[in-house]
């Protein structure tokens, strides 16, 4: 083994540990399970994000996951990468993360390495599944076509302040075998017509749920029993009709009978990254924004040739270097393309993302992260359709609105003039915002799985960080095996114990500077001598983490 990989091998037992893994697999099924128990996921840079994406992956139980950075840790890490502290400056990056992820699930074989990855290097390893994140352009092209040519399912995600990109390449035959997860849909019928194209009408007023091109079966139905267990492909005219074919040649309908869905595989056939960048498959997510998504697929690509041209990325709320950019990004719009790739490119936009793309966000990877691992999970179980191919996505209503909405003048934040271990946010919001969060005082209410995510971004943040901030967190359960698998903040050692306090424990190893209390009582009117005027009275706000509606 090379003295640069080195690795964590657990008592890997063949069976699924249910305890553990009972809430996924109430998702996805045990097949699905399975599948992903015999993965090899290799995943390339080791900051915020990378992290991100690791953490999902190995608690979600893949076979083998192989962390990778051949870079340092520097200063501007801090502000979104949770395992690592001042003290790592100038160590290699996946040698100081592999440490804290090699804990989170011990059925999970981690290794890192920090030498250039090679052909030897995944064929030995036998990776399934590649995950880029912080790579240079030039290393995304080479990695994908080099994927897509070996059948190495490919992940590519990054953030550039707020501003994330997703890309998947699942290669050109993949197989689908459930598109939505869903139990499959049964209605009942209430009329089916004797025409060129029959139509079926059901007997409720709901939506029937089918989707176009899917498969249905009959059962039960009277007079035209030919459709009787029988499949047909469907087509969807409305959301309370489907239509099924001829069916002049069948006796007429007389009553009865209920319609099903089939559950059929789905081929899916993706493009390489290089093929993909001239004639995009964009996701939209955001219809307020329809041109986003063309707009910053242009973007993303325009920080390489700025890079090249400049030497250097866009500096933070500069307006020379945000003008220097529109003007690549107008090039990119209509180089080598018969017509432009979008008719609406917007300046305002482009330019903001100049501005702010050298920011590094823990929250906005935590939602890059968070949808790239879920890609990884598809591309192994071949459960739920997949992102095809890009998805682009914002947060640009975070900033002030006078700065996210077209103005004659856009403000510019006070930035920083030191590098403090929220840089890399300050240059983003700017030093007033900073100061302000730091003063915060935020009552954190429920310690699972969305309080553990949301004291983690709390921390990277700095969140009443500053002496007269603070955090509150109270959460009235104690930690249970079933919670490891997606309580981040949490080992197998701390089973038995308090969630509230080892999750205040857990972020303050983070950040030292936070300033975070926990309690474990609840809110409730027995409890009202502690939480009581006073203690709300100070507060900045309260966040809800709660996941049922009796806590």
């Amino acid at each position: 083994m090379p003295p640069t990989l080195q690795r964590q091998i657990s008592l890997l037992s063949p069976d699924i540990d249910e305890n553990l893994y009972s809430r996924q697999l109430y998702v996805i099924g045990k097949e699905a399970m399975n599948r992903l128990a015999h993965a090899h996921v290799l995943i390339s840079g080791m900051r915020g994000l990378g992290v991100e994406i690791a953490k999902n992956i190995i608690l979600s139980g893949a076979r083998t996951v192989i962390i990778h950075d051949c870079d340092t840790v520097q200063f501007e890490d801090l502000s979104s990468q949770y395992y690592f502290s001042e003290s790592d400056i100038g160590k290699n990056r996946a040698k100081v993360a592999f440490e804290k992820l090699s804990e989170l699930n011990s059925y999970v074989r981690v290794a890192c390495s920090s030498e250039l990855i090679d052909q030897t290097f995944i064929e030995a390893n036998k990776i399934n599944v590649y995950v880029l994140t912080d790579a240079t352009f030039d290393r995304q092209v080479e990695i994908g076509q080099y994927c897509h040519e070996h059948r190495i399912k490919l992940v590519i995600a990054n953030t550039k302040g707020l501003f994330g990109q997703i890309f998947c390449d699942f290669g050109e035959k993949f197989e689908v075998i459930d598109t939505n997860g869903e139990n499959p849909s049964t209605q009942v019928v209430a009329e089916i017509t004797q025409d060129e194209v029959g139509v079926v009408f059901m007997s409720t007023d709901t939506r029937h749920g089918f989707e176009d091109g899917s498969y249905v079966t009959f059962h039960g139905v009277k007079g035209m029993t030919e459709i009787n267990d029988q499949e047909f492909k469907i087509s969807v005219p409305s959301p309370y009709t489907i239509a099924i074919g001829d069916t002049r040649a069948f006796g007429a309908y007389e009553g009865g009978g209920t319609v099903t869905e089939v559950k059929t595989p789905q081929e899916v056939t993706f493009k390489s990254f290089s093929n993909s960048l001239a004639d995009p498959d964009l996701l939209l997510c955001d219809f307020s924004k329809m041109s986003m998504p063309s707009n910053l697929h242009l973007a993303f690509q325009a920080l390489a040739e700025y890079e090249k041209k400049y030497n250097a990325l866009p500096k933070p709320w500069n307006d020379v270097d945000a003008e220097n950019f529109y003007e690549i990004v107008e090039k990119l719009n209509t180089h080598n393309r018969e017509k432009p790739l979008t008719d609406d490119l917007n300046k305002h936009w482009i330019k903001l993302f100049s501005k702010i793309c050298t920011g590094d966000l823990c929250p906005m990877q935590a939602v890059i992260g968070g949808i790239a691992a879920q890609e990884v999970m598809k591309a192994v179980t071949g459960k739920f359709m997949p992102i095809r191919q890009f998805v682009y996505f914002d947060a640009i209503e975070c900033l002030p609105e006078n700065v996210f909405q077209p103005s004659d003048t856009t403000p510019t934040p006070a930035l920083p003039s030191d590098k403090t271990r929220y840089y890399s946010q300050e240059i983003v919001f700017g030093t007033d915002f900073q100061e302000k969060i730091c003063k915060s005082k935020y009552f954190v209410v429920g310690a699972g799985a969305i309080g553990c995510e949301m004291l983690k971004n709390f921390s990277m943040m700095g969140i009443g960080c500053d002496k007269e901030g603070s955090i509150y967190v109270t959460d009235m359960d104690s930690i249970e095996k079933s919670n490891l698998n997606r309580q981040f903040l949490f080992r197998s050692w701390n089973i038995g114990q308090m969630k509230s306090k080892i999750a205040a424990d857990s972020v303050k190893n983070m950040n030292p500077n936070m300033n975070i209390h926990s309690y474990i009582e609840g809110v409730l009117p027995e409890t009202e001598h502690i939480y009581d005027d006073i203690f709300f009275e100070r507060l900045t706000g309260v966040v809800n983490a709660l996941d049922n509606v009796k806590a």
